[in-house]
């Protein structure tokens, strides 16, 4: 695939295809960090913790935090 390298007001832009986008996991509005090598332009998401409520979502908006948890038996020096 090619894309070709156009004026866009006073700089320069490249449209990407949707399909693409698709397949790096890119949508409309994201932040990238733009990276520069050996000739290359690299278009990269930047790393973000989730929040705890983005975390909670991926388990239905409930996280059971309260009680206790079973570890399993010691092992090592710990005590308990």
């Amino acid at each position: 695939m090619q894309a070709q390298i156009k004026t866009w007001g006073n700089s320069q832009g490249i449209r990407i295809p949707k399909e693409v986008l698709q397949e790096a996991a890119f949508s409309v509005d994201d932040i990238l960090d733009v990276k520069v090598s050996n000739g290359m332009i690299m278009l990269v998401k930047p790393f973000r913790h989730k929040s705890l409520e983005e975390r909670a979502a991926k388990y239905g908006g409930k996280l059971h935090l309260n009680g206790e948890f079973d570890w399993g038996e010691p092992v090592g020096r710990e005590f308990w």
